[in-house]
């Protein structure tokens, strides 16, 4: 799993933005698609605007594809922002200081030289995460440093790399084994003999890990993932340093062809992409990178074979469902619960997890950044796994193979439904109704036959909302779903009346002579922050109520008819 996937919770992300009910950010395609976006350390940004429900579009901005915490990445700019050469001198300066110390073809050096020493002679610097050579030792002598590095602690790197540090979770969530022995047991049954690892670092290393412990596995895989420090563990065909956010490669062209060779290899025949994003991401920039990765598979297929899909195995929380299917309509949600673990930067904390689970960040915080994560402690009433476990893990696989080829473990609790003909959870039940087993969270729904359609047991229909929601619900409170029509199918981006939104913006613009005296005519009732100058903004926040009165006071002629 990639390893910023904790850093994405600062700014509202797809899943949680209707949660929030009142704001978001959403990614927006630059007015001239042929300029290239800025760059930063993560390579070409992207451009955003945040949107509020009754607000117009704010100013838009580029920001870091993969980081949405300003502490990990501080680039901010305007999209029609003018930068000075010696601004721009200094942002290409930044940007060369926070690469990699080394390059990618000094660690493969580095690599083939380490693997030569003797065990004794092996050695690696926790605080600096680098493999050092005699030459280094003199430099560490202060550091902590693990000694005699057996090879096969060379093969699990995962296991030797400490998380990346970030003081909101202190925690980096990898797949546990038995999820990646499962992938692996399904891939070779499905018969595949590559498989493009993006942000999976640790189902990269169990399949090396397995194709040279036993003869008969042919599988290959390559690994593409934002933590640089994997270059150390791999050659340059193993691994490519790269953001998955922007599609873009830091080694530039040279790890661009290892990728596109691995794709189109035996003319792009049993390959398979698998993936796990940051739960936090964005899902467009994820699919506009996906799609990319698909039409550099499509050009080493035959005429013939051009109708084909790419098969993916796309890890993310079921949540994101809608989303995922609005860019993929061929994919299917499997109903395999994937188990993640969690690693712990300090050991306190790991210990206050165990006893004190409801107060750390995988229930309460990880909920405001759109996911929770299954932890896969046997001796864990909360997270055990199995159906002990009070909490089900929401991460689940979405993919374009057919769901009727993939068999899901029986003794860890799925059952084939011959109606749907898939496998299917054990406590998701085929609802004679919907003609479907439509429990997406592990539990058994239930059908509500005034909304047409299954529910989750917490449920009930409220008479008011005349839909089903959470006994405690708010009638009032901002409703999900579009921030223009409120609609509940589609986002603000997609609304058929976004252009008659953008009008009455236009408009309200162009009436901003009425907004200054608007507040003293209705004290108390706008919020906005003003200092000199108001503006349309301004008027949005009244109540439509108010809204009206208040203008039809200065003019006879409204600019909302």
């Amino acid at each position: 799993m990639a390893a910023l996937r904790h850093s994405l919770g600062a700014v509202e992300a797809e899943g949680s933005a209707s949660s929030q009910g009142s704001s978001a950010v959403e990614m927006v395609l630059p007015s001239d698609p042929a300029a290239p976006a800025p760059l930063c350390p993560h390579g070409p940004t992207l451009l955003f605007v945040k949107v509020s429900q009754g607000k117009e579009e704010t100013r838009r901005f580029y920001a870091c594809s993969a980081c949405r915490d300003r502490k990990d990445c501080n680039f901010f700019q305007w999209e029609d922002e003018k930068l000075s050469g010696a601004r721009l001198a200094a942002r290409e300066a930044h940007n060369r200081r926070c690469q990699p110390p080394l390059s990618r073809m000094q660690c493969v050096e580095r690599y083939l030289t380490f693997i030569e020493l003797p065990l004794s002679q092996r050695k690696f610097c926790q605080r600096c995460q680098q493999l050092l050579l005699p030459d280094d030792w003199g430099k560490h002598r202060e550091h902590p440093v693990v000694g005699d590095v057996s090879v096969a602690q060379l093969k699990r790197p995962s296991q030797l790399l400490s998380p990346l540090e970030n003081k909101k979770t202190n925690a980096q969530y990898l797949f546990a084994d038995r999820s990646c022995q499962f992938l692996i047991d399904l891939l070779s049954t499905l018969g595949f003999r590559r498989v493009l690892c993006v942000g999976t670092p640790r189902l990269h290393e169990l399949i090396r890990l397995k194709a040279s412990d036993d003869n008969k596995s042919n599988i290959k895989s390559l690994l593409l993932d934002i933590d640089f420090r994997y270059s150390q563990f791999y050659m340059e065909d193993s691994f490519c340093h790269y953001n998955m956010f922007n599609h873009h490669f830091f080694d530039g062209e040279a790890a661009l062809e290892v990728c596109r060779t691995f794709l189109q290899e035996d003319q792009g025949e049993g390959v398979i992409m698998v993936t796990d994003p940051p739960f936090g991401g964005l899902v467009e920039p994820l699919a506009i990178t996906f799609k990319k990765l698909i039409a550099m598979w499509k050009k080493g297929q035959s005429q013939d074979n051009n109708h084909k899909e790419l098969p993916i195995f796309w890890i993310f929380p079921y949540f994101f469902e809608s989303r995922i299917c609005q860019f993929f309509p061929s994919f299917r949600m499997l109903d395999y619960q994937a188990v993640i673990i969690l690693f712990f930067l300090d050991l306190q904390v790991a210990s206050t997890f165990k006893r004190f689970h409801r107060r750390f960040i995988c229930v309460d915080e990880a909920m405001k950044y759109g996911c929770m994560l299954e932890v896969d402690y046997d001796n864990h009433a909360l997270y055990k796994h199995g159906k002990t476990g009070r909490k089900q893990s929401p991460v689940r696989i979405f993919t374009n193979v057919s769901p009727d080829k993939i068999i899901l473990p029986v003794e860890e609790g799925y059952r084939f439904c011959p109606l749907c003909q898939r496998y299917v959870s054990r406590e998701n039940q085929h609802c004679e109704h919907c003609d479907s087993c439509t429990s997406k969270d592990g539990r058994k729904w239930n059908h509500c036959f005034l909304c047409k359609k299954c529910v989750k047991p917490s449920w009930i229909h409220c008479s008011i909302c005349n839909h089903c929601a959470l006994p405690d619900h708010s009638c009032k409170g901002p409703k999900d779903g579009c921030f223009i029509c409120g609609e509940l199918d589609h986002k603000r981006s997609t609304c058929p009346n976004i252009s008659t939104s953008k009008k009455v913006n236009k408009l309200a613009h162009r009436w901003q002579g009425l907004w200054t005296p608007l507040c003293s005519l209705a004290p108390g009732v706008c919020t906005w922050r003003h200092q000199r100058q108001l503006t349309a903004a301004c008027v949005i926040s009244v109540p439509p109520d108010n809204l009206g009165k208040h203008v039809a006071r200065l003019t006879h002629s409204s600019p909302f008819k």
